[in-house]
This record gives C-alpha cells, sequence and structure tokens, in this order.
C-alpha cells in the first residue's frame, strides 16, 4: 500500500501546477454545465423527498410505541385494581 502511495505521489508531483489547473477547469465546466445542474437539481429534491418520508415514517413509528406504552401502562394498572 505505501509503494503504491509513493507511486502515486511522484506520478502526481511529476503532473505539476498545470495539470492541476487543467483538472480544475474542466472540474469547473462540468460543474456550471447545465445538464449537471439539472442533475444535481433533481438529486436535491430525491433525497428532500425520501428525507420528509422517512421523518413521517419514524414519527408513525413513534407515536405506535406511545400507543403501546399507553396501553401497557393501562393494562398494568388495571391488573393491580382487580
Amino acid at each position: 500500500m505505501l509503494v503504491g502511495a509513493a507511486i502515486g505521489y511522484v506520478l502526481g508531483a511529476r503532473a505539476g501546477r498545470n495539470r492541476y489547473e487543467q483538472i480544475k477547469r474542466w472540474a469547473r465546466t462540468l460543474r456550471d454545465h447545465p445538464a449537471y445542474l439539472q442533475l444535481r437539481n433533481q438529486a436535491t429534491g430525491v433525497s428532500d423527498l425520501a428525507r420528509t418520508g422517512i421523518a413521517e415514517w419514524l414519527r408513525a413509528g413513534s407515536r405506535l410505541l406511545r400507543g403501546a406504552a399507553d396501553d401497557a401502562t393501562v393494562v398494568r394498572s388495571n391488573v393491580t385494581h382487580i
């Protein structure tokens, strides 16, 4: 693993600043491309929808658990009165 890291470091150092700037320009061009922006917006919408769905699912589960706990309390209090 160390050998691989060393080779990557040497090759990266040889590429130098020009290659770094070239990659940075390419990434900026990609980031500003309309197709990428549309895909990012769609992914954000899907993740927001999923987050909302999961939150509602957790709320419903919490209500069920609270109801079950309340039912258990009622049963316990009825048993002690018998």
